[in-house]
């Protein structure tokens, strides 16, 4: 029996339908906007928000917060590629199991290889071990920010670094190593934000004191199952390549975890081999043009590593910078078309990159005026702008 292919516009349809950028297709909550999406990109914090409220109707920021920080159903994570996300909360099992502790067991390296160097410690794993130990012995009685407890932790008040004359080589705090060592490991998470929602100012707190009852970490095997599970249904059909760039992850691990969910295999259009879910085969059906505008690391902009689907591989030196990390985008009908910037006064505008007809423009032109009104005046700054937006913010 001939496999069954699944063309580019079908798998355009899929990212209107299920990713909920098509209007017909929003979602009502932030927890069913990280579901659809298995997890949202959180290194830029306005991210989060972004990506929630190009997803939905009447959702506010105020929404956000109070789903990340009161209901608690999201919660701020780093896993796959050492990236910060936003996992749904019964999720967290699998990737501290799984990606988490990939990550975890090359920082432990990192670190304790650092604080050797440095001379703080001739044994950095000791170190490591001591650090982490009086984090969350001072985490017990409280959730504290990072100033907190380099104040409070004298094993935190360290800095590695700036001992040459490179550029690069800078004093940084080893408060942040331990921390993210921790969070890593599923020891301690990022509590209450600090500062303004567009802003990544963590107040740190044990797991058990955040999320109550913790569940331990799934096996490695299981928790890649799950993780590739949830990556199949909000991006399939994709390469196995695809899943182990976004998975952060070995072909083995890939291999597997396909193998234990009973994956697909499906024809794309550029010859390739793709892999959806074995309930996931059927065709999304018709879907209307849509447009949207996406924040930088949009989920849906980071999800595959082959794009060319849904995006001329001309533009990649305009929206990406040079390791692949995308800036805001503006889509029309399943394809990136340009990008977004805000001026002085918060007003979103629109630069392209090609002529999208009078109906895209249109439609692109409604979604500026939308999510002007949804930011009410708050002006979003950017670690990763890309070359396209720092062009179209010149006077």
């Amino acid at each position: 029996m001939a496999r069954r292919r699944i063309s580019d516009s079908e798998r355009r349809s899929r990212i209107g339908v299920r990713h909920a950028l098509a209007p017909a297709h929003r979602l009502a909550d932030v927890a069913a906007v990280t579901r659809a999406m298995t997890v949202l990109h959180a290194t830029e914090a306005a991210t989060v928000h972004l990506a929630v409220a190009a997803r939905s109707e009447g959702i506010t920021p105020e929404d956000v917060d109070a789903e990340l920080y009161d209901a608690r159903s999201v919660v701020k994570q780093l896993a796959m590629r050492r990236t910060l996300f936003v996992f749904p909360r019964d999720l967290l099992p699998a990737a501290w199991g799984s990606a988490s502790a990939r990550v975890a067991t090359s920082e432990r390296k990192r670190i304790a290889k650092a604080i050797a160097a440095a001379g703080i410690a001739p044994d950095g794993d000791a170190w490591l071990d001591a650090a982490r130990e009086a984090t969350l012995v001072r985490l017990a009685a409280g959730p504290a920010t990072t100033a907190d407890l380099r104040a409070d932790v004298p094993e935190l008040a360290g800095m590695v670094g700036g001992t040459t004359d490179k550029p690069y080589d800078r004093p940084v705090p080893v408060a942040p190593w331990v921390l993210t060592h921790l969070g890593l490991e599923g020891k301690v998470v990022r509590g209450r934000n600090a500062g303004h929602w567009r802003l990544n100012k963590p107040t740190w707190t044990t797991a058990e004191h955040w999320l109550g009852v913790v569940e331990p970490p799934l096996d490695e095997h299981t928790g890649y199952a799950a993780l590739v599970r949830e990556w199949l249904l909000t991006f399939g059909p994709g390469t196995a390549a695809d899943i182990q760039w976004w998975l952060g992850s070995t072909k083995t691990a890939v291999t597997r975890a396909l193998a234990d969910l009973g994956a697909v295999e499906v024809d794309l259009d550029d010859g390739s081999t793709g892999w959806v879910h074995p309930d996931d085969v059927g065709d999304t059906g018709p879907v209307e043009p849509w447009a949207a505008l996406l924040p930088t690391l949009d989920p849906t902009v980071m999800g595959w590593k082959a794009r060319d689907f849904y995006l001329d591989p001309s533009h990649v030196p305009y929206l990406f910078d040079t390791n692949g990390n995308a800036g805001t985008t503006a889509w029309w009908d399943g394809r990136i078309v340009g990008c977004w910037v805000q001026d002085e006064e918060g007003v979103v505008r629109l630069s392209l990159l090609e002529d999208v007809g009078p109906d895209g423009l249109a439609a692109l032109e409604h979604e500026a005026r939308r999510l002007t009104a949804w930011l009410d005046g708050t002006v979003i700054g950017h670690i990763y702008a890309s070359r396209q937006m720092r062009q179209a913010k010149l006077p």
